[in-house]
């Protein structure tokens, strides 16, 4: 219990103090994760919509293989990454291995599966509901897609937070392409992983109750801006 509350002591001693290092570790998992999330958003949200209202051959397959990949294992992917950045695989010569760019492409392919199968979820029953209408109107694909995502932004922000929480507690995946290298790769998870096997147990707590605390900021500031809650009251 001493090393409970001395590990929430000490986050909020290193979050009013500004500590430097702590600011460059948070700078960096913000970065990372929000720059995954925007790219996987990009092409997750586009994918839902259209596995959503189109009709092929291969449809409930590529469903089934999207559903299947929402449990990709973070080691994996990283492993996969990290063969194909090295300089024996086939994108070595763009020498991305251990740098923040590596980690973004590992948690893009991890969360993209996530948004994109959320999404197709929540706008199949909104396509359902707008069918007969669009239809009628004789809108292109490309239309029905953006009508289907504006109006069914409020179910896919819950997806793409869902991405971003999956996202800001990745740790597998970015310790093996990024190498956790102080002041240039490390982020949170990877720099709670490297204390915790130091014995730093204090510190590792601190540094995980002040990644929850980021998660529950973003959160809340996107409810916020998006003004979810009111837009849903009475």
């Amino acid at each position: 219990m001493t090393d409970f509350f001395g590990g929430i002591f000490a986050a909020f001693e290193l979050v009013f103090s500004l500590d430097e290092d702590l600011v460059e570790i948070s700078l960096r998992s913000m970065q990372v994760t929000l720059s995954a999330v925007v790219i996987s958003a990009f092409i997750g949200l586009p994918l839902g919509a259209y596995l959503a209202l189109s009709r092929f051959r291969y449809r409930r397959f590529a469903i089934a293989l999207l559903n299947a990949m929402m449990g990709l294992p973070p080691v994996v992917v990283g492993l996969v990454v990290y063969l194909l950045l090295s300089r024996s695989g086939p994108f070595g010569v763009l020498d991305l291995l251990f740098t923040p760019t590596a980690m973004i492409i590992a948690q893009t392919i991890i969360v993209t599966p996530i948004i994109a199968s959320l999404s197709h979820q929540a706008l199949r029953e909104l396509w359902h509901q707008y069918h007969d209408l669009l239809i009628s109107l004789h809108t292109g694909k490309f239309q029905r897609m953006k009508t289907l995502i504006w109006d069914g932004r409020r179910p896919l922000l819950t997806a793409t937070l869902t991405g971003f929480g999956r996202a800001i507690g990745e740790v597998g995946a970015i310790m093996i392409v990024g190498g956790n290298i102080d002041h240039l790769t490390r982020v949170l998870t990877t720099a709670i992983a490297l204390e915790v096997g130091k014995g730093d147990f204090q510190l590792a707590l601190s540094l995980g109750i002040v990644l929850i605390l980021l998660a529950v900021l973003v959160n809340l500031s996107v409810h916020m801006l998006s003004k979810t809650e009111r837009a849903g009251t009475w």
